[in-house]
């Protein structure tokens, strides 16, 4: 153990709320080393108690995971990523970033997603009440309160910056205004990151949309999510771009709402609806994009079938079986 942390600059072993990685099975350890290096899993947030004994050795409260949790669960060896979204609710400072990337190995990569206030026409101060939000698709605040702080704090463990857009009541008939604004947007953030586009609002998948992401070289990140058309039609899309980088968020099961699903899920120790359909269209694509030279990053959510860790075993398990099959043949 002591070897290990070793690896993490930065993080102190000597807290006395050190929280220890759970022990991983041999047949795990196994998979994680027949799995591409280039293919990074991982699930969309860290701090989950009940995850003892898949990903903790011990129990800890939310808050404790939050803090120290990190380090334990960047040991596992099949979660090579992780997802930042506490940043979508409000931005967060360069020493925060900086605290993260202190507790994983260096090919360790993060997901970050951009704040609300980038990517929502409409700041809400309740489920009734809004304003309009005056740094909607604003590049400047983008750069200052999200970019440049997640490049500082993560270096050269940040993976993708993720804009997400919520549904957009009153856009769905202007697809081609929101692509051009979006292409204006991107086009003037710095130069390096990579950058996705994740929708909610299935009628924004247009040609222009493509065409904007084609020109500045942001990716379209498939959203797995009932608003969001199924694996196979987002597959299409990508092969009308370069090939690049696979970045994949699985948020929900098909046909589910995210709060019925978190009752019928918790506490997120099993599968209870797997999805083979989507589990199979997204092995076939780390396939490709490894074939292809590219990094793939997908990041699971307890929603998505049960269980995140569980959900990535699957996954990983299907990748090297598919890997292995033509040889095998």
């Amino acid at each position: 153990m002591t070897q290990q942390l070793s690896l993490f600059s930065g993080f102190d072993s000597s807290s006395p709320e050190l929280v220890r990685p759970a022990q991983v099975p041999p047949e795990i350890c196994a998979l994680a080393a027949a799995l591409s290096p280039n293919i990074h899993l991982g699930t969309s947030s860290w701090s989950f108690p009940t995850w003892q004994g898949l990903v903790y050795a011990d129990v800890h409260d939310e808050s404790t995971l939050a803090h120290n949790g990190l380090h334990a669960y960047a040991q596992h060896p099949l979660l090579r990523s992780v997802g930042i979204d506490r940043t979508y609710y409000a931005p967060i400072q360069a020493s925060d970033f900086v605290h993260y990337a202190s507790q994983v190995p260096e090919e360790f990569r993060f997901l970050v997603k951009a704040p609300a206030q980038c990517t929502s026409p409409w700041l809400r101060r309740d489920a009734i009440e809004a304003r309009p939000n005056p740094h909607f698709l604003d590049p400047d605040f983008a750069r200052d309160a999200f970019v440049s702080p997640a490049r500082l704090g993560l270096g050269h463990k940040l993976g993708p910056l993720v804009f997400q857009f919520p549904p957009l009541s009153g856009w769905s008939r202007r697809a081609a205004e929101f692509a051009e604004r979006l292409h204006e947007f991107i086009s003037r953030l710095p130069p390096g990151p990579l950058y996705a586009v994740e929708l909610r609002d299935a009628s924004l998948l247009s040609d222009v949309y493509m065409q904007a992401l084609l020109d500045t070289g942001a990716r379209h990140c498939i959203g797995l999510h009932p608003r969001q058309p199924a694996i196979q039609e987002q597959a299409r899309l990508l092969g009308r771009l370069p090939a690049g980088p696979l970045i994949v968020r699985w948020n929900l099961h098909s046909g589910s709402a995210y709060e019925a699903a978190r009752r019928r899920y918790y506490p997120f120790t099993d599968l209870l609806e797997e999805d083979l359909p989507t589990r199979v269209g997204l092995a076939r694509l780390c396939l490709d994009a490894v074939a292809a030279g590219q990094p793939a990053f997908v990041i699971a959510n307890n929603k998505a079938e049960g269980s995140a860790p569980l959900t990535l075993i699957k996954l990983a398990t299907l990748i090297v079986e598919e890997h292995r099959a033509p040889a095998a043949s």
